[in-house]
């Protein structure tokens, strides 16, 4: 199960998550109490083994600015959670040959029932949240779980597919088993506050997650 811990704001919390197990770490770029610079990030991304993934979290920002930044971060994958076109990714993925990009998708019924899922092809991943335009993510508050199991599930029969939104060690577990995901991505449910990990529930969440997949 790939896990990924998202809203990385210093070395020590990207290093505690990578000893507990996690796959993947994420580096916010757009507005939030947890956003990071470029320059800090790849401070950080430096100093973590390449075997682990590092997404930097995007909202409506040009190519060019992604590009800047994917450079001066070190990154490997990039989360597109604003309103982006799938031309975004396809030139992204130009730029920079072997660049992941996901999409995230807001759980809000409008949008749902506009998603084409034709165009979805154009990413590496789909990343399923509880964000609004107001709130894009790290909410600490999930979805309709129970009402957008099938649609999902389906779904992870032709992409990637990553669970995000009000995510914890408690009900992870149970995130997978409804879901069926390729993994999870967690913010909040692993902080003591915001833009700060707390070790023990960062060590829980995974072993959670991880032990969530043998059963």
């Amino acid at each position: 199960m790939w896990v990924k811990i998202c809203g990385t704001t210093n070395l020590e919390d990207a290093q505690a998550s990578v000893e507990a197990g996690a796959d993947a770490l994420g580096f916010v770029f757009a507005p939030s109490i947890r956003r990071i610079s470029p320059k800090d990030a790849g401070k950080i991304t430096a100093n973590i083994a390449p075997v682990i993934e590092k997404f930097g979290v995007f909202v409506n920002q040009s190519p060019e600015i992604i590009f800047d930044t994917v450079r001066k971060a070190g990154l490997t994958g990039v989360q597109l959670q604003g309103d982006e076109e799938p031309g975004v990714a396809r030139k992204l993925k130009e730029i920079v040959p072997g660049l992941k990009v996901f999409k995230t998708i807001h759980m809000r019924e409008a949008e749902i029932a506009e998603m084409d899922f034709k165009t979805m092809a154009a990413y590496d991943g789909l990343l399923f949240d509880s964000g609004t335009k107001e709130n894009r993510g790290g909410t600490g508050v999930t979805f309709d779980w129970n009402s957008n199991a099938p649609m999902i599930r389906f779904l992870t029969r032709k992409f990637r597919v990553i669970i995000a939104g009000g995510l914890t060690p408690m009900n992870v577990g149970e995130a997978l088993r409804l879901f069926t995901p390729a993994g999870v991505d967690v913010v909040s449910g692993v902080e003591r506050e915001p833009g700060r990990k707390d070790y023990d529930k960062v060590r829980a969440f995974i072993a959670s997650a991880k032990r969530a997949e043998t059963d």
